[in-house]
């Protein structure tokens, strides 16, 4: 299903492992020794968040196109039709490699009105429980957002209450609670994302590390340097800086992957560096014109397989 991936050949990983993997810390960071090499090689695969996932058609097709392209898994968002989710994985043979919580954004848990955030904390336990049921080892969660009426230290307390709420249920379906670092005004480096993820004190909260969304404002290489074992999941995608300045803000997305300002090398030796082995999670938010779905879809998997492979 998978094109060669030349340097890295990346061993095939069922589910079962990885899954296994995420449930003990040391063995998801270990590195396997290469077939007549003196270094280890990391496991890397790639899946798709399925909401970035263009043209029509059923899930069911949708799922297929996907491992057509090339894909070994996919990412739903919660409070889809489960039953539907399983025939598709099954019939296409793609791994649910995440989960994305579906409320956090219109039900934040740093929202100040009490029930705004029990819808929030239940939203999070409905997707660790789809996670369980799909396979995944992870449930991808924005935290909370901090605005004019969300003051930053309240965002930050009110969420860890809600997310502490949450861990039992995380454990229980053995799924992790996986932070990602988005456009919310909150947790705005890698230092206070460690510490915020290590105030839990729980096996249970990781972090989903998002490539692109911290172009405009970081380094992605520091940040998973610090971040280290915290890496749950992968998101990659583009940013471009002079985008960004020549047409605003989201235009920096408005690029393809290897065209933006991703220092991909460093992000690589980055990721070795911590030992990280897991799933690398597009999310494309570059669509050119003119290019069918499921052809868009394979240049996607080529372009990743070229990032891989540095």
């Amino acid at each position: 299903m998978n094109s060669s991936l030349n340097r890295r050949d990346f061993i095939k990983l069922g589910g079962g492992a990885l899954a296994a993997g995420a449930l003990m810390p040391g063995s998801l960071f270990a590195k396997e020794k290469g077939e007549g090499e003196g270094e280890g090689k990391l496991e890397i695969k790639k899946a798709i968040m399925f909401a970035t996932v263009p043209g029509g058609g059923s899930l069911m097709d949708k799922f297929k196109m996907i491992r057509d392209a090339g894909f070994d898994g996919v990412e739903p968002n919660s409070g889809l039709d489960r039953d539907e989710i399983l025939k598709a994985r099954d019939a296409s043979g793609l791994k649910i490699a995440s989960v994305c919580d579906s409320v956090h954004w219109v039900k934040p848990l740093s929202d100040p009105n009490p029930e705004t955030r029990k819808v929030g904390l239940e939203g999070l336990k409905t997707a660790l429980e789809d996670a369980a049921m799909y396979g995944a080892s992870s449930v991808l969660l924005v935290p909370g957002v901090v605005n004019k009426g969300i003051s930053y230290d309240d965002a930050y307390k009110r969420s860890q209450e809600e997310i502490h709420k949450a861990i039992p249920v995380a454990e229980k379906y053995k799924v992790k609670i996986a932070i990602e670092n988005v456009w919310n005004q909150f947790l705005l480096s890698p230092l206070e994302a460690a510490r915020y993820v290590d105030e839990f004190n729980s096996p249970w909260v990781g972090w989903h590390f998002d490539i692109g969304n911290v172009i405009t404002y970081g380094w992605p290489e520091q940040w998973i340097k610090v971040l280290g074992k915290r890496i749950q999941k992968l998101h990659v995608k583009e940013f471009s800086r002079k985008k960004r300045d020549s047409e605003g803000l989201y235009a920096g997305f408005k690029v393809d992957y290897l065209e933006g300002d991703n220092n991909w090398p460093a992000i690589m030796k980055a990721l070795d560096e911590v030992g990280y082995k897991g799933w690398a999670i597009a999310e494309p938010a570059y669509h050119p014109e003119g290019v069918e779905p499921a052809a868009r879809l394979k240049q996607i998997v080529e372009k990743m397989d070229k990032i891989l492979a540095l």
